[in-house]
């Protein structure tokens, strides 16, 4: 298996710690004014579903999980069981709402993701970085407040709240990217 270092780190990474895999949950490169940098860590058990935090040196070297990766398309939820469908054998896959992750909220119903397995366990959902969105309530913009940087709280389609510049009004389409939860301009479809 391919080694990695805790400099090499990213969002959704999986590594073995303990003979356990690991999933990244946030990191954040440190580096004080005095003594070594660290790399800051919340990573969650994908097994037993525990997350913790840890700083790690930059240098510590861990294991790369193998994990398996599916087409699916996200079909509908009922109560707190959301099911994917497989795009080849149209077969359903029920999941707990625990397992989806942050950036799940901003996920449409008939929308193509990936399945992330370990062993044939089921532990997140991969969806995509970018979704066009519309806005289906906000506070009507202000006519001529020009001032930069002005955000409103905009709730979207799916529910999910993001911050939006002043001028965006319902009924808009705006791109959001699902790994910040960040608005990223009007949308282009």
């Amino acid at each position: 298996m391919p080694t990695i270092t805790a400099g090499d780190f990213r969002k959704g990474m999986i590594f073995e710690m303990d003979g356990k895999p690991m999933l990244v949950v946030d990191f954040q490169h440190v580096k004080p004014g005095k003594g070594a940098a660290f790399v800051r860590t919340k990573y969650k058990n994908v097994m037993s579903g525990a997350v913790r935090e840890e700083a790690f040196n930059p240098t510590a070297k861990f294991e790369q999980v193998a994990v398996e990766r599916k087409d699916a398309e996200y079909s509908y939820n009922d109560g707190n069981l959301y099911y994917f469908m497989d795009p080849e054998t149209y077969d359903m896959t029920p999941l707990n709402q625990d397992v989806l992750g942050d950036a799940f909220r901003f996920m449409k119903e008939n929308t193509p993701c990936k399945l992330v397995s370990y062993k044939g366990s089921v532990f997140t959902v991969e969806v995509p970085n970018f979704m066009d969105l519309e806005v289906t309530e906000t506070e009507p913009g202000v006519r001529g407040d020009t001032a930069t940087n002005v955000t409103k709280p905009a709730t979207l389609e799916t529910g999910a709240v993001v911050q939006v510049p002043i001028f965006i009004n319902e009924g808009e389409k705006i791109q959001v990217d699902t790994r910040t939860g960040e608005y990223m301009g009007r949308s282009k479809n």
